[in-house]
């Protein structure tokens, strides 16, 4: 059962969205809740059957559908309708009465608390909030569907984000746009609460999105991306709407802060929907909250006026936010929209770089501003305020309102720091992009799109663009993706003839839209904001072309819409839009905004109306031709023609102020009067209604209906209560219930009838018959439509004095707070759509021909717009009702389609007019851009102007040639003058009179001022020198005197402080600019130029060897194959070297984590240090509030006065009240100058009045105020401003001394005074009215003989208009001023007087502080005695204790070297026994031999002053540890003959077994020296301990010496008197009810302090405990840990005799793995390979050498082949021609005689020689071809060289 009711409290959570408005539930829904708590009912027992089933130890909850939807085969729809229908009939019943969920569920939620599925979603159809219907109404639910969205809300924070490449998310009223920017498509997503949506954010990964919302206690809404399922709900993060929402680096939390009142900064568990931290942000609007994306516990919010640094930081209480806000300091608070976060691995709280209003750079160190970042020539980083930063890949991205982005280096901005005292700092951006002339950038979000560095931004003007920020070659250029209206949409019409709608804003823009096919068409821009706009109607422009727009200048343009696809196309021409604007007219009826635009029913007139109280008429068929206006008592809202259903054409004309008018179809003149000075029209019959408030007298009938009724039902419970009575107990009963009847009580009286001080506005209206009209009002008459009736029309009566009521209403339901903003109809008047003023859509559905609303009564109602500020401007129906579009003020415009039978085609698309024959022809007019230019009116009477004055210069011009003919006159008299005789003739100089009197006169008053100043120069000089001193001593100290300010009307007045220079105190606190730490720009300043100076050397050395190894490698050959093959066995080798020491390194490192885990190890006894620290700081901090009388206080470090501080304090206290005091003395001087300049501004005023009075009668003169006067009192400095007059006037003062009383002077000096100021302060009035009262003078003195004609008169009457108003409005002008200044006073009084207060108790706080400087001067000597004495007591004990800790370091050192000795022992005789081996027969001699004690002669000579007895007993103490017992004494027994190796022994161990023994006392030598060392270490260390004990000692007494004199000091102090100032309602201390005369034994302590410690009393109870159910875990989770440290040794146990089997197994014995690990390679070997193949490369360049070699002899040896071969061809050739000669020869021998036929024996040696050398070469050649065939086989041997068979 627990889990079945924690699973229904876990369902409650998934609400569903009712509507604000749905406070009442009949019959019907009852029944429905009924049904579906029966399903739901059903669906939680079904869930309870499997839930039992599951493990109790499972910590998930899961829904039904989500946990066994196989095994259990439900439908998921119907599990989560029937759950979804149940919750929304509960949120239905609990949300009308806002109490919260039943305390069971919340105490179920609490016991069992469990986290929720990953795979667990909401249903987003039971979430949405849906339109609300009237119960019992016949509108379907469905009457208007959603179709698109036109707008883009640009001026709310960070509405721009980014899901992924293509889709873009933002908010629009009650609609969250999910826009694909790419194929332009959107889908919605609707709030859950129906009151806006107030922030949303995305996640770091993409895969969630989260909105969230506003309204009452709004939802945070976590939706699933790309799924859109509704993921998580976060409920009770703040109280009316979310302003802000970030997600941490990772995506795990969630930070949201809160709107007005609250300001909630919370931070969400999001996926448990749990909040884990909150706390209150600020006190004023915060605009932002992000996590640091290094740290995410520390968190930054922004926002008006303020930045704020927050913290997770476990306290006393647990895990709390701490917040540090950012002061400014002498930089000027401002708005801070845009911050950012930056890196930084050593300060505990990041830097924070922030943006400006003004435009500069502010970077945050803590929590002040460190520098403030500006460009060079100290212009600001941007133009207007900085709305982003983002720190991207190493850069700084700002953007701004000035439409600009710029880059900045990091490191510049993160090294910054200020160089003078102006705390700016000049940088220069890397790269600045400006995006356009017209745009605010608001937010930034990139693109990921790999390769490219694509941005979109937000433009506050009404824009989505597109940046490219990469800065290179192929940048591109900034795109708008979308353009939309900037701020409020002013005014919305629709085509009559096809599905277009026109829009205008103050944007300066009108934007066509096709609502049909979703498309925006085409806009034009202008120099002023659009306020009005209607479509032409088909009567007047039967094509629906035309739109008629108005102005915020009063200027009305005709746009003519077409599709220039129907022009005559020209080669060249661009890309054809699909529609265009021409401009068709403008002309100018208004000086203010048009307010309203509407055509006549004909289409025959045009009416506009404009802000400036006036309707102007135009005659639509002659290009709107001026007909006329008429004025209005107030500014027009709304214009209506009657209908044709009236019997004549009427204009309603709605006022703001209440006024209502008729104003009958205007006359118009078919020729134009130019006689006429004006278009105003004076005899049109208005009719008026002059709305008087009755909703206070329909609330009161109301009241009295509902009473009656009450009265009715009592009357009948009363009757039968009576006669129950009477049958009961008869007579007794008739007199008891006439008793109870006589004990009711009274009625309460009944409301009040209540006319508001001012008239509600009137919003908007219409026509219901003839005469009658409804209007809707805001403001208190609002809640009703009121039916009103003109009354008959009486020229003679006052519309202003009109009171006219209603006489019908009809009541609207939710209506109070939220009025009809704006209302229209359908074509058949059967459905009346309304706009609300919170942005909602309401619809009642009339009866036909019902003009009094009876049917009024069943609406639908749907939130769309935002409901803070969205409210509806525009609402109108398409031309056949099948859509509605509505344009609110949160510059959304919304379609929806309408609920009909007929279903509208999916291509439907509206069709653009064609341009007309000729358009593109005809010339554009010229518009009106200035916005000073005259109206039509202004422009006539202008006109008319210009003519008067011009027939007025014509009577000017006459006038002056008459003048000219009496100068001509006079100069032709002078001439006949001149004819005369000389003694007849006058002179020129006749005309001047005693000039020469004159000119003596002039010359001796002259010379008398000179030598009176020169008697007088030395009085002059004395009296100069008496005024200087008396200055300086009394006049140089005061910075201010009194001033005394005057009211005018009153008596009040208002004096300033008397302010003397600041005192020597409040000069304390100032640093010398010497002091100041020099700031890291300081220090890089100065390591600076040697830096770069190093670096430049370095770098320009780095180059050089650069140059030098590429000239090197140029000359150089490249690699051999051999070398290569050795660098590369080289390389082998050095990586399996490398290897083995990283496997050696892993291990060592591995043993020391394993020695620093073991270190790290707690013992038994262990406690944690920060328990300590926290234990010390409760001690301290245990909020004992001992007093400071007490005789064993003792105070605190930090608490503890000297002279120096309390003068600081006393200097704090002097700054203040003297700043205070300056601030209040400026405060009143600029009264004064206030009262002065109001004293001028009267007598210029005044004056005006003067002159205007001239020219008007006598009777007509009205009273002029009297001037007020400047007391001297109000300008004290004048009293040493003097004159001559002054002087003169001084003079008969002191004359008057003698004689009169000296109370006479100040009368004197303020007459003085007074005719100085009104001298000094009059100016000439003409330069404030000129021509006022000139002209009309003097026309009459130049036209005093003539008659004035019709003109003059009709002058002369204007004239007499003006003077009048200017008269009545000059002299209230002068009474407002009076008032003005008096109510000026007055305040500034009232807070001088609160400040009288602060600083008389200020003046009382210095005189106790001043009393304590002196009393702290006087124990200040001692005090500094006993202080110097307890530090240098303190010193000199930390300098001992760090020599203790020197020693025991060095002692430790020193036994870690005694250790490695033993050590180095051990291993030498393990190393010899390993040498000796097995059954070694000679081992125990040679181990004697090893360990034999011998004195060693020439150590003790080259170590010198050792004696005998010494050297013996350092040869007893050299005994090894490891000798036995045995050895020592098998040593001692024999005799060791150790000079001779015995026979058989190895005469190599023999060497080894002395070279060890050398090695072996070595050591001990050493071990004796280091044990020295240690022993006297140990009686270093013994000495400064006892010392330590000692200084210890006196440093307490000294302390304690030290703290007797602080307290004597404290109980001096005590005694000063403190005055303290209390109320009786702050004295707390009775004695028998009465407050008792004595109150000496009272405490005086804060209410705040005495609450936080009755608070820490039960804070410390919960936290006890909290700690004893923390203590019984632990112990448990301890007991748990025993046991599993048990069971861990038990695997280890085993695991280690399965790693021993395996290494038995596999290696046959137990091996060290470590070793195994580290086996290296053979170094010797390696190096040995490597000289092996060194020596094989060598040896085969050597044969290649040789080979060389024998290709050269042999190549030798064939050219001494050819040759010998040549020679024996000439020897073969000599041959034969010897056989010749000697066949010759033979044959003349054998012809000679016998003697000489024999062959010769020379001869024949010869020839066998020659044949046996023919032999040889012949056998060489064939030797020669057999090894060059062998040569061109491949891998042929080599033969060698064929020796020669013969010697030659």
């Amino acid at each position: 059962m627990e889990v079945d009711f924690v699973e229904m409290g876990r369902g409650s959570r998934k609400e569903d969205m009712k509507e604000p408005d749905d406070q009442d539930t009949d019959g019907g829904k009852s029944d429905r809740s009924k049904s579906d708590g029966k399903q739901s009912s059903k669906s939680e027992s079904k869930f309870h059957t499997k839930e039992v089933l599951e493990d109790t130890t499972d910590e998930t909850i899961t829904e039904g559908e989500e946990s066994y939807p196989e095994e259990e085969g439900l439908d998921l729809g119907d599990v989560e309708e029937s759950s979804g229908s149940s919750e929304y009939d509960h949120s239905e019943s609990t949300k009308t009465s806002q109490e919260p969920p039943p305390p069971a569920a919340e105490e179920a939620e609490e016991e069992v608390k469990k986290k929720i599925s990953e795979s667990f979603f909401y249903n987003y159809t039971e979430l949405a909030s849906k339109p609300f219907v009237t119960p019992d109404s016949s509108i379907p639910l469905n009457f208007l569907d959603f179709v698109h969205s036109f707008g883009y809300d640009c001026r709310k924070r960070a509405n721009l984000q980014l899901l992924d490449s293509s889709t873009l998310i933002y908010i629009a009223g009650n609609q969250l746009v999910l826009l694909n920017f790419k194929t332009k498509e959107q889908i919605y997503l609707r709030s859950s609460s129906g009151e806006g949506i107030g922030a949303i954010g995305v996640h770091p990964h993409k895969t969630y999105f989260t909105v969230a919302e506003k309204g009452s206690f709004p939802k945070i809404i976590i939706y699933e991306y790309p799924s859109l399922k509704p993921y998580r709900i976060l409920r009770d993060g703040t109280e009316t709407a979310y302003t802000y929402v970030d997600f941490n680096y990772i995506g795990t939390l969630l930070a949201s802060v809160g709107s007005h009142p609250d300001y909630t900064l919370t931070i969400w568990n999001w996926k448990e929907e749990q909040p884990t931290l909150r706390t209150k942000a600020f006190s004023q609007e915060v605009f932002k909250v992000t996590f640091n994306p290094e740290d995410e516990e520390q968190l930054t919010t922004s926002g008006s006026g303020h930045i704020k640094f927050w913290e997770m930081a476990f306290t006393f209480t647990g895990l709390k936010l701490q917040g540090s806000l950012g002061r400014f300091g002498k930089t000027a608070t401002t708005d801070i929209e845009g911050y950012v976060e930056l890196p930084d691995g050593k300060a505990s709280t990041a830097p924070v770089l922030s943006g400006s209003e003004w435009g500069n750079l502010l970077l945050w160190e803590g929590s002040l501003i460190k520098v403030e970042l500006c460009r060079t020539g100290m212009k600001s980083c941007h133009h207007g305020p900085i709305n982003q930063i983002t720190l991207d890949e190493g850069e700084v991205i700002t953007a701004g309102s000035d439409g600009c982005v710029r880059i900045w280096d990091f490191e510049t901005i993160d090294t910054a720091d200020i160089i003078d005292e102006t705390g700016l700092l000049e940088i220069e951006p890397i790269n600045e992009l400006q995006v356009g002339k017209n745009v605010n950038l608001f937010s930034m979000i990139k693109m990921n799109e790999t390769g490219n560095n694509f941005w979109l931004a937000q433009d506050a003007n009404g824009a989505i663009w597109k940046l490219d920020l990469s800065f290179s070659n192929i940048t591109q250029d900034p795109e708008c993706l979308f353009s939309f209206h900037r701020g409020a949409i002013e005014a919305l019409a629709v085509s009559p003839v096809t599905y277009l709608m026109a829009t205008t804003a103050l944007d300066c823009s009108v934007r066509i839209y096709d609502f049909a096919s979703k498309t925006p068409l085409v806009q034009m821009k202008f120099k002023q904001g659009g306020t009005a706009l209607t479509w032409v109607p088909k009567i007047v422009n039967y094509s629906g072309a035309q739109i008629i727009v108005g102005f915020e200048d009063g200027v009305v343009r005709i746009l003519e819409l077409y599709d220039p696809k129907g022009l005559t196309l020209f080669t060249g021409r661009k890309k054809i839009l699909d529609a265009d604007i021409y401009f068709k007219q403008v002309f100018k009826p208004h000086n203010a905004q048009v307010t309203a635009l509407a055509y006549e029913r004909d289409g025959e007139i045009l009416a506009t109306a404009s802000e400036d109280h006036t309707v102007f008429f135009f005659e639509v068929e002659k290009d709107y031709k001026p007909i006329g206006y008429i004025k209005t008592p107030g500014p027009v809202c709304q214009l209506i023609w009657s209908t044709l259903s009236h019997p004549e054409s009427t204009l309603l004309i709605i006022c703001e102020n209440g006024y209502v008018l008729q104003a009958p179809y205007p006359p118009i003149n078919e020729e134009e009067n130019h006689d006429v000075l004006s278009y105003e029209i004076s005899d049109m019959p208005i009719r008026y209604f002059h709305f008087s408030s009755v909703k206070s007298k329909i609330v009161r009938l109301r009241e009295i209906e509902k009473r009656e009724k009450q009265k009715e039902l009592k009357a009948k419970e009363r009757e039968a209560k009576r006669g129950k009575l009477v049958e009961e107990r008869g007579e007794d009963g008739e007199q008891e219930f006439h008793e109870e009847e006589e004990e009711e009580e009274e009625e309460e009286p009944l409301p009040k009838i209540f006319f508001p001080p001012s008239p509600s506005p009137i919003l908007c209206g219409f026509y219901s018959e003839p005469e009658k009209f409804w209007v809707s009002l805001g403001g208190y008459d609002s809640g009703f439509l009121y039916h009103c009736e003109f009354p008959p029309y009486d020229k003679s009566s006052d519309f202003k004095a009109q009171k006219d009521e209603p006489f019908d209403f009809r009541f609207l339901q939710d209506t109070e707070d939220n009025p009809i903003q704006t209302i229209t109809f359908s074509l058949d008047q059967t459905v009346m759509f309304c706009g609300m003023r919170n942005g909602a859509i309401r619809v009642y559905v009339l009866n036909q021909n019902d003009p009094s609303l009876t049917s009024l009564e069943h609406y639908w109602h749907f939130t769309v717009h935002d409901n803070n500020y969205g409210c509806v401007k525009s609402i109108s129906t398409s031309f056949d009702n099948r859509f509605l579009v509505t344009a609110g003020a949160d510059s959304n415009i919304f379609v929806f389609n309408v609920f009909s039978e007929f279903m509208l085609k999916k291509s439907t698309k509206a069709k653009v007019p064609s341009p007309r024959f000729g358009i593109e022809t005809e010339p554009i007019p010229e518009d009106i851009e200035d916005p000073k230019a005259y109206s039509i009116e202004n422009a006539r009477r202008k006109r008319e102007h210009d003519k008067l004055m011009k027939e007025v210069e014509e009577i000017k011009a006459k006038k002056r040639e008459k003048i000219k003919a009496l100068r001509n006159e006079f100069q032709k008299l002078l001439e006949m003058n001149k004819e005369l005789p000389e003694h007849m003739q006058f002179k020129r100089t006749d005309f001047n009179l005693d000039s020469e009197i004159r000119a003596e006169i002039d010359r001796k008053t002259v010379y008398k001022i000179q030598e009176m100043e020169k008697e007088l120069a030395w009085e002059k000089e004395k009296h100069e020198l008496g005024l200087k001193k008396l200055q300086r001593r009394f006049r140089d100290s005061l910075e201010s005197d009194i001033i005394v300010v005057h009211a005018i009307q009153s008596d009040h007045k208002i004096s300033s402080y008397r302010l003397v220079k600041p005192s020597k105190y409040s000069k304390l606190k100032q640093i010398s600019q010497s002091d100041r730490r020099p700031s890291k720009l300081d220090r890089l300043e100065k390591e600076g130029p040697g830096r770069r100076d190093s670096l430049r050397d370095t770098g320009g050395s780095i180059n050089k060897k650069e140059e030098s190894i590429i000239d090197k490698g140029s000359k150089f050959r490249p690699k051999t194959l051999s070398e290569i093959m050795v660098e590369n066995q080289i390389e082998k080798t050095r990586k399996l070297i490398l290897k083995a020491e990283r496997a050696q390194l892993k291990i060592q490192q591995r043993k020391k984590e394993w020695e620093d885990l073991y270190r790290s190890k707690p013992d038994d006894d262990y406690e944690d240090p920060k328990d300590i620290q926290a234990i010390k700081e409760a001690q301290v901090c245990m909020g004992d509030f001992n007093l400071k009388s007490a005789p064993d206080y003792r105070i605190p470090e930090h608490m503890r006065i000297n002279a120096a501080k309390k003068e600081e304090e006393l200097g704090h206290l002097d700054s203040l009240v003297y700043t205070k005091k300056v601030h209040m003395n400026k405060c009143i001087l600029s009264l004064r100058d206030f009262k002065v300049a109001v004293v001028e501004e009267i007598q210029c005023l005044v004056q005006e009045v003067k002159n205007i009075q001239e020219t008007l009668h006598i009777s007509k003169h009205i009273p002029i105020p009297q001037i007020p006067q400047i007391h001297p009192e109000e300008v004290p400095e004048k009293r040493f401003h003097y004159d001559e007059e002054t002087l003169i006037k001084f003079k008969q003062q002191k004359m008057k001394r003698l004689i009169e009383k000296p109370n006479q002077v100040e009368q004197v000096g303020s007459e003085v005074s007074s005719g100085k100021d009104s001298d000094l302060t009059t100016r000439d009035s003409s330069l404030r009215f000129p021509g006022t009262s000139r002209f009309s003078s003097d026309l009459q003195m130049e036209f005093e003989k003539a008659e004035p004609t019709d003109v003059e008169l009709e002058i002369m009457k204007r004239d007499e208009i003006k003077h009048l108003y200017m008269q009545q409005y000059l002299t209230n002008r002068i009474k407002e001023l009076m008032v003005t200044f008096d109510a000026e006073l007055r305040l500034l009084r009232h807070q001088k007087l609160k400040l009288d207060t602060q600083m008389k108790l200020s003046d009382l706080h210095h005189v106790t502080l001043f009393q304590e400087i002196l009393l702290l001067k006087n124990f200040e000597k001692q005090e500094n005695i006993l202080q110097e004495r307890v530090n240098s007591l303190d010193k000199e004990e930390q300098d001992m204790q760090w020599k203790i800790n020197d020693t025991l370091k060095e002692m430790e050192e020193k036994k870690n070297e005694i250790t490695k000795l033993q050590e180095q022992e051990k291993a030498l005789y393990a190393g010899f026994q390993t040498a000796l081996g097995e059954n070694n027969k000679f081992a125990n001699f040679l181990m004697k031999v090893l360990k034999k004690k011998i004195k060693r002669a020439k150590k003790r000579e080259v170590e010198g002053d050792a004696d005998e007895d010494e050297e013996s007993e350092e040869s007893n103490e050299d005994e090894s540890s490891l000798e036995d017992d045995e050895d020592e004494s098998g040593s001692e027994a024999e005799v060791l003959d150790d000079s001779i190796c015995p026979t058989g022994c190895d005469v190599g161990l023999f060497e080894l077994a002395l070279r060890l023994r050398e090695k072996r006392l070595d050591i001990e030598e050493a071990f004796v020296e280091e044990k020295k060392i240690v022993d006297n270490l140990k009686k270093e260390y013994d000495t400064l301990s006892k010392k330590v004990k000692v200084v210890a000692m006196n440093l307490k007494a000294a302390e304690e010496a030290l703290e007797a004199y602080q307290r004597e000091k404290q109980q001096q102090l005590n005694e000063v008197l403190v005055v303290l100032p209390f109320k009786l309602h702050q004295i707390e201390y009775m004695v028998f009810g009465e407050v008792p005369s004595d109150l000496s034994g009272t405490l005086v302590f804060s209410n705040h302090s005495l609450g936080r410690l009755q608070e820490r009393i039960v804070q410390l109870q919960e936290e006890n405990t909290r700690q004893h159910k923390l203590n019984k875990e632990c112990r448990e989770r301890r007991k748990m840990l025993i046991r599993e440290k048990r069971e861990m040794a038990k695997n280890i146990e085993k695991m280690e005799q399965t790693v021993r089997q395996l290494m038995v197994s596999k290696f046959g014995r137990v091996i060290d793995l470590e070793a195994l690990q580290t086996l290296s390679v053979n170094t010797t070997l390696e190096e040995l390979k490597i000289k092996k193949l060194r020596k094989e490369l060598m040896n085969a360049k050597e044969m290649k050498m040789w080979e060389q070699k024998i290709a050269e002899a042999r190549w030798e040896l064939m050219m001494k082949t050819k040759e010998h071969t040549k020679k024996l061809h000439q020897m073969n050739d000599l041959c034969i021609e010897k056989k010749k000669l000697d066949s010759r020869l033979n044959t003349l021998q054998n012809q000679q005689g016998n003697a000489f036929q024999g062959p010769r024996k020379a001869d024949i040696v010869a020839r066998k020689k020659i044949t046996e050398l023919i032999q040889v070469q012949a056998e060489r050649i064939l030797a020669l071809k057999e090894e060059i065939a062998l040569l061109h086989k491949k891998g042929g041997l080599i033969l060698p060289p064929i020796q020669s068979t013969h010697n030659e």
